[in-house]
């Protein structure tokens, strides 16, 4: 067993020490919370401390554990702690999605992330911020504050699962659940040095039980569960107790999460940037980095054109503002602050409000989308893209103004709200630093095949190393 502090340990050793009986999960969740004692003050990422009751669900762990010497009827998070985004149910919680009118927003039963969590026995120890109603690339609300970013305090964490994103980094909890319906998972995991995997549509379920009405369709179809995590195996652990079957959650698919093998070698795109574009030589090089680093894993690697990734970028935008400024938009705008106003106005003046027709359409061709992507895929069954073409930007760099917006969604992250459309798998893992600061890489799957974005990433991660490593070693 490694020396190193039980805060430090991934997933799978803090899991396996737990259930050879080489530690109590009291042990490791006392130091879990110890860490984030010290280090969640200066970042505020965790935003509701659940201390008292993870200490006594961790003593009825080590109890059950006691019980069962062989450990076979353990869960595979058995004992482990781990955080959830404060936009989910976790019963007995308030699920205030980042708004002060929704602070008492109780919740009355669990979602299912969080039942599954807890049926494969992990610990829950706290809830991590989101900016309000989770529509904001930076982790900022004025009912619990702004988060930090471990790596420098000057620039974003990321969002909407920044939380999340800033917590795991700095070695609070060994999993953190986010969600991403316009790259609220990857590019946290970007911001903060860590690996996830934004799933396909239909893998992990969703549903929460404080909810009054239903979200839209294509905000159903765009967003996904799924884990942050420091390392690739840990990702892949999380995503196989999230996906479990959840009967409130009528999109699930029971697809196997590991797929036939591919031919090999297994031929990546390495995504052309489009010409409008702007991007910075030195977070360009770290992709190219990332892509001599599958070659050299025996990755057939080749720098091709994907299909439309600026017109399936501009579908995300229209089809997802139009449903919220018809059904959403008035509701927001009266109960959130100032702060969200200024962002929201700029975010809206990228999309175009749909009409009926227009709505129709749109959803039609986003099958058309879909299916040019997937039979692209049967020549390339993955593809090699930036999580962001340009460097980390500021905090709060959406609140500058509509021209400062545009950059940081339709430049610089373009490549990551496109995938949503599509609702294919996507991981991302780091590929090293870039004057101090981390910088991922984004790799895209065919439908369901999370196991290949993994397998890629993790070849990834065995040059790089696990970057949080080294923010510890600061």
């Amino acid at each position: 067993m490694t020396k190193a502090p039980m805060w430090q340990w991934s997933a799978v050793e803090t899991a396996a020490a737990i259930k050879a009986g080489d530690v109590s999960s009291q042990d490791v969740t006392a130091a879990h919370l110890a860490r984030m004692k010290e280090v969640n003050p200066a970042l505020n990422a965790v935003v509701v401390d659940l201390g008292d009751s993870a200490l006594k669900a961790a003593e009825a762990a080590d109890a059950a554990r006691a019980a069962d010497k062989s450990g076979r009827g353990l869960g595979p998070l058995h004992g482990v702690p781990v955080t959830i985004k404060i936009n989910i149910d976790v019963e007995g919680q308030a699920n205030s999605n980042g708004v002060v009118a929704f602070k008492d927003n109780i919740a009355p039963g669990d979602s299912p992330v969080t039942a599954n969590l807890k049926k494969a026995g992990a610990i829950i120890i706290g809830l991590t911020n989101t900016p309000e109603f989770s529509l904001r690339a930076f982790t900022d609300n004025p009912l619990h504050g702004l988060t930090r970013n471990p790596w420098n305090p000057e620039v974003t964490c990321g969002g909407s699962s920044g939380g999340a994103g800033a917590s795991i980094a700095a070695g609070i909890g060994t999993i953190a659940h986010g969600n991403d319906i316009g790259g609220s998972l990857r590019w946290p995991a970007h911001c903060n040095g860590i690996a996830t995997i934004k799933p396909t549509q239909g893998r992990i379920p969703a549903f929460n039980p404080s909810a009054t009405v239903e979200r839209p369709l294509m905000a159903q179809f765009m967003s996904s569960q799924g884990p942050l995590a420091r390392e690739v195996r840990d990702v892949r652990l999380g995503l196989e107790v999230m996906a479990q079957r959840d009967p409130r959650d009528p999109w699930w698919v029971p697809a196997p999460l590991q797929g036939p093998p591919p031919a090999k070698p297994i031929k990546v795109a390495l995504a052309k940037i489009p010409d409008d574009m702007s991007t910075d030589p030195g977070v360009m090089a770290l992709i190219r980095k990332a892509a001599d680093t599958l070659a050299d894993q025996g990755y057939a690697v080749s720098e091709v054109e994907v299909p439309d990734v600026n017109g399936v970028w501009q579908l995300w935008c229209d089809l997802i503002l139009t449903e919220i400024g018809v059904l959403q938009k008035e509701q927001m705008l009266a109960v959130s602050s100032p702060d969200f106003h200024k962002a929201f106005d700029g975010i809206v003046g990228l999309a175009a409000q749909l009409d009926q027709a227009g709505y129709m359409k749109a959803i039609s061709d986003r099958s058309r989308h879909i299916r040019n992507w997937m039979m692209f895929m049967e020549e390339y069954p993955l593809v090699l893209a930036p999580t962001t073409v340009r460097r980390t930007p500021e905090v709060n760099a959406d609140l500058k103004g509509e021209q400062r917006v545009k950059e940081v969604f339709h430049n610089d992250l373009r490549f990551i709200s496109a995938i949503n459309v599509l609702g294919l798998p996507a991981a991302v893992v780091p590929v090293g630093l870039l004057d101090g600061l981390p910088v991922g890489v984004q790799i895209v799957g065919s439908r369901y095949r999370e196991d290949l974005c993994l397998d890629a990433a993790a070849a990834i991660e065995s040059k790089t190393g696990v970057l949080a490593k080294q923010l510890w070693s600061r």
